[in-house]
Order: C-alpha cells, then sequence, then structure tokens
C-alpha cells in the first residue's frame, strides 16, 4: 500500500512539472494544476524570524539574510527525504553551484516576502500595499496550509500574520501559529496563555520555536547544535517544560508533515477529476485549433486544398440549407422581384395624356388608318424598358446575398481561423469570381428583357376584339381615332400585354440569376484560385499558412498544459496503483 509520504512526493513532482511548463497560477484563460495542489505557505511580518524558521525545518542554513526585505519573490521549498542512497538536493541562484542535500521531511514550503507597516528609504510608497496584495493571493487559496510566524516578543493582537490570517480563514482550519524569538522574551514573562491556546484559540495548537541567535549564526553554528539547543530549551523551561515534546521546529515539521498528508488524501479525488476533466478539454482545444503547419510544399498545398474544401463545403450548407442564409435568395425572387414589378410606373407610361402623345408623334404627318400599330409598339417597348431596372436590381440582390454568405462561411470555417492570409486570399478569390457571374447575370436577365421588346407575341393582338362599325364591319373611317375611348383602349391592351411579360419575367429572372450567379457559385466559385494555386512556388504556400501568431502561441500553450496534466495523471496512477 502507498504511503501518504509517496503522495506528498506526487504532489512534489507536479508541482515542479507546473513550473517547468509554466502553470503558476492565475492564469484565467487556461486550466491550472497549481491552484488545486495543497501547500503550505509561510507568512510573516518583517524579521518575524521566517527564514529561521524554514531553515530549521529543513535542517539547513541556505537563505539569503539581510536587513530590510530580504524575500522579494515567493520561494518553493519542496522537501524530499531519499532512501537507498538516491540523493536530491537543492541549488538556490545566490549560492550558485552549491548543492543542498539531507533535508528533514516531505513537505513542501512556499516562503514569502515578509509585510511591512511603511515603505522606508529606497522603497515605492507602494510596497506596502503590493506585498500584502501578493501574499493575500497565496493564502487565499481553499488548499493553502498557513503557517503563521509571530515574534513571542511582540503583542500577538498587533501580529500582521495573524490578522491576515483571520481574515482569509476566519474558522482557523488553514492555520497553524507559531511563536517565534520564546527565549527574547523579557524576563518574567511568558507566552503560555498563547501557546495553550487561551490568548487566541487556533483549530491547531500554537507550536513555539526557538531559532538561532545572530550570535550563533556568525559563529557558524550549525543546525544540527542549534535544534540541539532548542529542545535544551524546551526541556529545561520552567514555563515551557510541560509543552517540550509539542515544541520546537523538529515537532512543527512532522505536523506539518501529518496535515500536509491528511489535506492531501482528502483533495486527491477532487484533484483527479479536476486533471481527467482538463485532459478532455484540452483535447478537445488542441483538436479544434488543428495541428501543426507542414513545411514540405506538397503537404502545405494539401492543406490548402483541404481548408478550401472545408469553407465549400459550408458555403454549399448554407446555399442548399444545411446552414441558415440561402432562404434569403428566395425571398429575393418571391418578395423582393414581385414588389419592385408592381410598383412600376405602368400607370403613368399608360396614361391618357401620354399615350394620345405617344400615339400622335408616331403617326407623324400621316394618321394611322385601322389601328396605331407604331404607336403600340413604342408604347409597349417604354414599358418593357421599365423591366430593365427590377432584373438589375435582382442580379444586385443575389449578388450581395452571395457575397455575405462567403463570409460567413469563412468565419464559420473553424479550421481556417488559423490562417488570416489564407481568410483574406479565398475572400478575395471569392469576390471576384462572384463578380464575374454577377456581370453574366446582369447581360442574361437584360437580353431576356430585350428579347421581349425585339418580338412581340403577335397572337396576343391576334385575339382582341376589333373595333366595329354599327353595321357590324370593322370600321376603316378614322372619324373617332383621337376619341377618349380609343386611346384607353390602347392603354388597356397595352397594359394587358405588360402585364403578360410581367409574368413572365417574374420567372425567368429568377432562372437566370439561378443558373447565372447560384449554380456557378455552387460549382466552380474558387476554380480560378485553384489554378492560381497550382503555379505557386513553397515560399508563396507557406505565406497563405502563415499562421495566427496568437492562436500559435495558445496551441503551445495548451501542448504544454496538456502534457502537465497527463503527467500529473500519470504520477497520481502510479501511486494509487501500488496501494
Amino acid at each position: 500500500m502507498a504511503t501518504m509520504e509517496s503522495l506528498i512526493v506526487t504532489v512534489n513532482r507536479i508541482q515542479r512539472a507546473c513550473t517547468v511548463l509554466g502553470d503558476h497560477g492565475g492564469d484565467t484563460n487556461l486550466p491550472t494544476l497549481w491552484e488545486a495542489l495543497p501547500s503550505v505557505v509561510v507568512v510573516g511580518g518583517q524579521s518575524s524570524g521566517k527564514s529561521s524558521v524554514l531553515e530549521s525545518i529543513v535542517g539547513r542554513d541556505f537563505l539569503p539574510r539581510g536587513s530590510g526585505i530580504v524575500t522579494r519573490r515567493p520561494l518553493v521549498l519542496q522537501l524530499h527525504k531519499t532512501e537507498r542512497g538516491l540523493q536530491e538536493y537543492g541549488e538556490f541562484l545566490h549560492l550558485p553551484k552549491k548543492k543542498f542535500t539531507d533535508f528533514f521531511v516531505n513537505l513542501t514550503l512556499i516562503d514569502l516576502p515578509g509585510l511591512t507597516k511603511v515603505a522606508v528609504e529606497g522603497q515605492p510608497e507602494s510596497i506596502v500595499q503590493d506585498i500584502e496584495i501578493m501574499v493575500r493571493s497565496y493564502v487565499e487559496k481553499p488548499n493553502c496550509i498557513i503557517l503563521a510566524i509571530t515574534p513571542a516578543n511582540q503583542d500577538i493582537a498587533t501580529s500582521d500574520a495573524m490578522k491576515l490570517s483571520r481574515e482569509v480563514d476566519p474558522t482557523g482550519e488553514r492555520t497553524f501559529g507559531v511563536l517565534t524569538k520564546l527565549d527574547l522574551m523579557d524576563k518574567g514573562t511568558n507566552a503560555i496563555d498563547v501557546l495553550e491556546g487561551r490568548a487566541y484559540p487556533l483549530q491547531h495548537p500554537w507550536v513555539g520555536i526557538v531559532n538561532r541567535s545572530q550570535a550563533d549564526i556568525k559563529k557558524n553554528v550549525d543546525m544540527i547544535a542549534s535544534r540541539r539547543k532548542e529542545r535544551e530549551f524546551f526541556a529545561s523551561s520552567p514555563d515551557y517544560g510541560h509543552l517540550a515534546s509539542k515544541m520546537g521546529s523538529e515537532y512543527l515539521a512532522k505536523v506539518l508533515s501529518k496535515h500536509l498528508e491528511s489535506v492531501i488524501r482528502a483533495r486527491l479525488p477532487g484533484i483527479t477529476s479536476l486533471i481527467n476533466k482538463s485532459i478532455e478539454e484540452l483535447e478537445a482545444e488542441l483538436s479544434h485549433l488543428g495541428r501543426s503547419v507542414a513545411v514540405d510544399a506538397g503537404a502545405q498545398l494539401y492543406t490548402i486544398l483541404e481548408l478550401c474544401r472545408a469553407f465549400d463545403r459550408i458555403f454549399k450548407e448554407h446555399l442548399d440549407g444545411g446552414r441558415p442564409g440561402g432562404d434569403r435568395i428566395y425571398g429575393v425572387f418571391d418578395h423582393q422581384l414581385p414588389a419592385a414589378l408592381r410598383k412600376l410606373p405602368f400607370d403613368r407610361h399608360l396614361s391618357l395624356q401620354n399615350i394620345r402623345k405617344v400615339v400622335s408623334e408616331a403617326d407623324g404627318y400621316q394618321p394611322h388608318l385601322i389601328a396605331p400599330e407604331q404607336g403600340y409598339r413604342r408604347l409597349i417597348d417604354g414599358a418593357l424598358n421599365y423591366f430593365r431596372g427590377p432584373a438589375e436590381a435582382s442580379v444586385d440582390a443575389v449578388h450581395f446575398l452571395l457575397k455575405e454568405l462567403v463570409r460567413r462561411s469563412i468565419a464559420e470555417t473553424q479550421e481556417l481561423k488559423r490562417f488570416p492570409t489564407l481568410q483574406a486570399e479565398i475572400a478575395a478569390a471569392a469576390s471576384e469570381a462572384l463578380e464575374r457571374f454577377r456581370e453574366e447575370s446582369k447581360k442574361t436577365t437584360l437580353r431576356m428583357v430585350d428579347m421581349e421588346s425585339s418580338y412581340l407575341t403577335v397572337d396576343f393582338f391576334r385575339k382582341l376584339p376589333q373595333e366595329v362599325e354599327k353595321g357590324g364591319n370593322p370600321t376603316s373611317s378614322s372619324v373617332d381615332r383621337y376619341a377618349e375611348s380609343h386611346f384607353r383602349r390602347i392603354g388597356s391592351n397595352v397594359y394587358s400585354y405588360v402585364g403578360m411579360v410581367s409574368d413572365t419575367l417574374r420567372n425567368t429572372i429568377p432562372k437566370a440569376v439561378v443558373y447565372c450567379q447560384v449554380r456557378e457559385a455552387k460549382q466552380s466559385l474558387l476554380d480560378h484560385f485553384y489554378i492560381q494555386l497550382g503555379k505557386k512556388e513553397g515560399k508563396q504556400l507557406a505565406l497563405l499558412l502563415d499562421e495566427d501568431p496568437a492562436l500559435m502561441e495558445r496551441r503551445q500553450q495548451c501542448v504544454k498544459r496538456l502534457e502537465l496534466y497527463k503527467s500529473a495523471r500519470d504520477e497520481i496512477d502510479s501511486v494509487l496503483w501500488a496501494r
């Protein structure tokens, strides 16, 4: 069965992997494992003895010393007791090439800068608030065990560490109180009320520590001798002798290690669940982001063609109804075109005044004998000319909708999001093709209007009732040729013929538009682009696959984070399988 020590070692390894692979907590755009891992955070005011406590727990003199702020950033200490001759070591940048071994217990500690109340010379005015914000960001996390350091020769009510701990951990279940400098208290005073939990009660017992004095440090008194002196102090003290077995740095290290083990045990199922969930999310996102771009020209061309086909597939889905948008093209034919035809100014064109004017001008110096054929033709030609506007408007409306569908299809092609240059090239190629389709469609639809003008449907006029005299024979005189009723009949006949043509064009214009624009867009939207691709060299193809730097960075982040989570899963599995 795996021991809890092995779980601490596992968490240590996961934390190291977090550090190497860039998970320092606080990330908002990536899942973080660091913040889910339990750790012990050391908090205290400046000169409270934090560094000495840490060195006592570790059993080595390794931290930098000096006046003012010495610990300037969070320092993560991972302690692992080695066995069977396998040695691990610690190395710090302020003591290069010096290796520290023989650490005391399995434990992870995070040393934070000391809290301060005022900025001294050379420090920014914001230093007090900056340090508190940094420390608070660590201790407010629910997986953080707080080691609150307070000097015994300071009033506990003014302790910065206890004040902050009480704010973030009001129940005290995450806080361990440590009293340092017990040997420096004024004669006749002691800290029994604090250590026995009466002055400032906590859920966990207070632990008293006696650190090395400055004189001991200057004399290079090692940690073994220092611990012996600490044990002797508590054992021989009339005030603390009855608590000697629960005092000192060795006892503190064991208590913290045991508590950290229990916290890890309690949080392990949640950590495992978080790891599995994050792996699924990261793998899904990487699948969405796609693979890295190939460097071979042939592979690059294949990738570009695949991306174009993906876009083309989505574009066709919009047209065919699999996605919204294509229905708006039908709306042009079913609503916009009929409405435009109804609004044509035939009432003005076929008013009595205009009919009389057109017929008279067509007759010239010699009035028509039976029917004003030239007048009819001029009235019909003028009326049919109005159909050019709705025909062109239908072409332009469908052109606009197709351009909008291209834009939407590019945006919806997830694989293309990685390549803004290729997006722009596809958009330009599609726009150029649609422009060609529009010009051809305009020619075709206007040709259909012109065809109606070039040859009138004779049978329509043959079937019209003829003007007859009272005797029943078609009249041959021109006595009432310019009467109002005559012009009304001409207007009515022309209006009926134009209505017949309007019905015809209402059906044929959509056919021409669909054939010349929609059908061509479905079949050959990127044909010209494909021809141009075949002429490009490797460098030119690479430029098209010039991936968005933000997406490249995101993929790298996801790959590293996925590596971290899989490593963490393997670490935990190795411990669980060993049980």
